[in-house]
């Protein structure tokens, strides 16, 4: 990553002196994403998926991101990420350009500042649910006794202390997916995101697991955003932006929306 300059350096140092640079600072969004353009090169020719694509997302706003399917929701998360890269634009994430990362600074960033959660679990078949927990933080080089006592104190977290030496195929789904809501942020990361977090799950089980990130966004101060088709949860975000044509737009949601046949 780019080392920080002289100037920079000092105007760090005055922010933590002058409570209105601080005040500003505490202002910055965590998320700025400016006239992004992802293009794949397809058989066909290239396919857009975004073109002049804006977005801001500051600290501790839970973020719903809905549209069609095939609009780019996912696409979108993993660039955020630092699991894709855009064509164009500017993407900064969490202080860092993503778009400048190369693959070891990518994957030290995400260990670091991301926590990921996809619609299924990908826990791992061979290892409890303890041990799943526990694999962030080995990888970063925690020692395997440390790791695994604080990812005990993450399946605490998720009300699951009991079921941390049962292996994942032994687990429900919701108790999967908490188990890997609890690896995601087993690291302490800053930024939750999660693809259609709950869109494998009934709709109890989903409305029981959305509960839970609701209170682990608010207890661990975390910036949360998430892809869903689900009108009920989205309602409950902070904000619902929708994707369509490459571009994000504001969107006034309350769970009666009717969302369009493709997003169903």
């Amino acid at each position: 990553m780019t080392q920080t300059s002289p100037a920079a350096a000092s105007q760090d140092s005055r922010a933590t002196r002058d409570p209105q640079l601080r005040a500003q600072a505490s202002q910055s969004p965590i998320i700025h994403v400016r006239n992004l353009e992802k293009t794949y090169a397809t058989a066909r020719g290239p396919l857009t998926l975004f073109r002049g694509l804006n977005l801001e997302v500051q600290a501790g706003e839970m973020v719903a991101i809905v549209g069609q399917s095939g609009a780019g929701k996912s696409t979108l998360l993993h660039i955020l990420g630092a699991l894709d890269a855009p064509t164009a634009g500017t993407v900064i994430c969490a202080s860092a350009d993503v778009a400048a990362l190369s693959q070891r600074q990518a994957a030290a960033f995400r260990n670091r500042e991301i926590g990921y959660v996809w619609q299924f679990h990908y826990l791992l078949p061979e290892f409890t649910a303890l041990e799943n927990v526990a694999m962030p933080l080995m990888a970063r080089g925690i020692r395997r006794a440390a790791a695994l006592e604080t990812a005990a104190n993450w399946l605490r977290e998720v009300d699951l202390e009991d079921r941390g030496d049962h292996r994942p195929g032994e687990l429900s789904g919701g108790e999967q997916q908490r188990v890997a809501l609890a690896r995601a942020l087993v690291n302490s990361p800053r930024l939750l995101l999660a693809d259609e977090p709950t869109g494998d799950l009934d709709e109890t089980t989903a409305g029981r697991v959305f509960d839970l990130i609701e209170r682990l966004h608010r207890t661990h101060s975390l910036t949360s955003i998430l892809v869903t088709h689900n009108p009920d949860l989205a309602a409950r975000c902070t904000r619902v932006l929708r994707l369509e044509s490459g571009r994000l737009a504001p969107l006034a949601y309350t769970p009666q929306t009717e969302l369009s046949a493709g997003q169903a």
